[in-house]
């Protein structure tokens, strides 16, 4: 029909083997790295964790400012997990058309859920998860609707499912607090602004494959307060 592929989710799948990304080439969120590997051990043994009776973690919200490498992070847990990797932006979800947005976060979730154990990643996740107005007339806006759709399907995941999802926002201030709430995105990881030790290990992966006589350490100091 017409309206047959604006319906369809814009979300885009990474296989493990094109990823290309794993935590050696993430540089600067030491402390970030090491929260996030409970996610990594999971995908790798889901069936460990069922048998141990151990809490399955499901979601965890990367916080942080613009430009720290959040969504960098994310597709490399997938590469250090070897997992697929979907990925979708959450402005992506909200259309001129009514009923899109529920209806791309519906084959989201269903796309995730035929390639398990996998990461879903929705990056800016404030576009479609801000707090809702409580508005009675009229009915719900097309954001609210989306946002309603997002919590249904992240219920409907259960111990078994084998997906991880994560999302990444700056502006964790204007979340719609049911978003956070347990077996949603009840994790927060917080990725900052890399201090001069991150600032250091960010040239030297980005600076390995040159030849060059700059000194890393002297560049990390130059940088202070540079994303």
């Amino acid at each position: 029909g017409l309206f047959g592929g604006v319906m369809e989710s814009t979300a885009k799948l990474i296989n493990p083997t094109d990823i290309g990304v794993k935590f050696q080439d993430v540089a600067g969120c030491e402390e970030a790295k090491i929260e996030i590997m409970e996610f990594v051990n999971f995908l790798k043994n889901p069936q460990q964790y069922i048998d141990l009776g151990a809490k399955i973690p499901k979601g965890a919200l990367l916080t942080g400012p613009p430009g720290t490498g959040k969504t960098l992070l994310a597709k490399a847990t997938a590469g250090e997990a070897n997992v697929p990797f979907i990925t979708v932006s959450g402005s992506e979800f909200l259309e001129m058309f009514v009923g899109v947005g529920p209806s791309r976060v519906r084959d989201m979730f269903s796309m995730a859920r035929k390639h398990a154990p996998c990461i879903l990643f929705i990056d800016e996740i404030d576009a479609v998860g801000r707090k809702r107005g409580g508005r009675s007339f009229g009915g719900h806006s097309e954001q609210e609707n989306t946002l309603n759709q997002l919590l249904v399907e992240m219920d409907g995941f259960n111990t078994t499912t084998n997906v991880v999802v994560l999302a990444a926002t700056n502006r964790v201030d204007i979340l719609d607090k049911a978003l956070l709430r347990p077996g949603r995105f009840d994790r927060q990881i917080f990725v900052p602004a890399p201090d001069i030790k991150g600032r250091a290990s960010i040239f030297k992966v980005h600076l390995s494959p040159l030849k060059t006589s700059l000194n890393k350490d002297n560049l990390a100091r130059k940088m202070a307060a540079l994303t």
